[in-house]
């Protein structure tokens, strides 16, 4: 994104703002495609961010929901449900049964665990209607079951005439930088498939895998797997599998990471001691990147207006919160700095604006926009003020529930 673009965001919509590029995030997600490969379908993540959920249903086959939240995010948007691929560690019963009576057989469904395969199956059999299940396989966390148990699910499912196991989802990690940790899941998984093949007859036609490909986040630190000699060597890995069925790439931090810029003022600056620090309207709270350690790492940052005259020195970028973490980046070079400016942060698509203390110190929620060449600037929310969500709110009854009111919670009914 241009300088001008980037300045013109700042004066129209304020700071702190995220702004996400959807001419980069299409360029990426054709990248990676490519570069995978034919026969590998993409599934978008979108809790990598959810505000580019649209966007993205328009570019892979897939995308995965892994909450109610993010489920009636896709129902408002009215993503297909063809499109979705119901996952999530916690189903709750009464959300499944939401889901299922609006999608049905129409979209396809993980099960975390016995409990969520039971919901699915009484369903299917109260309704007489089929659905497609991929059973998830654990990689030893919490996540998934473990092969035994997948085993039993596999062999219940094969007398149910309404539950068909479609696939097997699998994903171990995030932040993968070494395409060799790839090649070691996929043999893993070509040799599972090969005894549930011998032992009970049952053959594996989908895999649904989330490679947890990293994303160069900061300076002189790329990983492998993001490069496009990675991703081919991905969809290499995929193909010299002995198993031959259909494999979809499941990603979001990969997708999503470059189309994101955070933008944040600088409001004081000061020296103590040897150390030069600028302090900003936003923070830790609004900006995460995956792997930062205390900001001793420097990721990719401009400073606007460029081209200001300035001796270039080191700078530790602080952000508002009461606390000494809050340091959003050491000896970052910037030359130029004085209070008004403003500072980009870069590659902060996915999750950056999702992980952070968002209620922390009750600071505003920063607003969001995005930009394309052919629709230009659009606002997706403006600036929110948090306080009244750490307060108590004011509640009256209205019919059979309770509605808040006096907050910003006046939508909200509590049953």
């Amino acid at each position: 994104m241009r300088k001008e673009q980037l300045e013109y965001a700042c004066s129209r919509f304020g700071t702190p703002l995220y702004i996400f590029d959807l001419d980069i995030l299409k360029v990426q997600t054709e990248r990676i495609r490519e570069k995978l490969g034919d026969g590998i379908s993409l599934c978008y993540a979108m809790k990598a961010n959810p505000f580019l959920t649209a966007e993205m249903a328009k570019y892979v086959d897939r995308i995965e929901v892994c909450s109610m939240g993010e489920f009636r995010i896709c129902r408002e948007l009215k993503i297909p449900p063809e499109k979705l691929f119901i996952s999530g560690v916690l189903k709750k019963k009464s959300d499944l049964l939401e889901i299922l009576e609006y999608c049905r057989g129409r979209c396809v469904y993980t099960a975390e665990s016995v409990r969520q395969f039971q919901y699915l199956l009484e369903w299917s059999d109260a309704n007489a209607e089929m659905i497609r299940l991929y059973p998830r396989l654990t990689s030893g966390n919490q996540f998934g079951m473990d092969e035994d148990t997948l085993r039993n699910v596999i062999q219940i499912a094969s007398i149910s005439p309404y539950v068909e196991i479609e696939g097997i989802h699998y994903f171990s990690g995030t932040q993968k930088k070494k395409t060799e940790q790839h090649r070691k899941e996929l043999k893993y998984l070509d040799e599972f498939f090969e005894k549930l093949q011998q032992e009970q007859q049952f053959t594996v036609r989908n895999l649904e895998y989330g490679p947890g490909t990293a994303v160069p986040y900061f300076k002189d630190r790329n990983p492998d797997t993001f490069t496009d000699e990675g991703l081919t060597a991905l969809g290499d890995c995929i193909r010299e599998m002995s198993w031959n069925g259909k494999v979809t790439v499941e990603l979001g931090r990969a997708l999503a990471a470059l189309c994101g810029f955070y933008l944040t003022e600088i409001r004081d600056v000061k020296q103590n001691g040897d150390t030069g620090y600028c302090i900003v309207d936003g923070g830790s709270h609004q900006l995460n990147y995956d792997g930062q350690i205390k900001g001793m790492y420097e990721p990719y940052i401009k400073i606007l207006p460029e081209g200001m005259p300035g001796q270039e020195k080191s700078w530790t970028i602080c952000g508002s919160l009461c606390t000494v973490n809050d340091v959003l980046c050491r000896g970052a070079r910037l030359s130029g700095v004085k209070t008004g400016k403003v500072l980009v942060f870069e590659r902060t698509g996915a999750y950056s604006c999702m992980e952070g203390m968002a209620l922390f110190l009750s600071h505003e929620l920063p607003g969001v926009v995005s930009y394309d060449t052919r629709n230009g600037w659009r606002q997706l929310r403006e600036q929110i003020e948090t306080y009244q969500m750490n307060m108590p709110g004011q509640y009256e009854e209205s019919g059979e529930k309770l509605r808040v009111s006096g907050t910003g919670y006046q939508n909200y009914e509590i049953v």
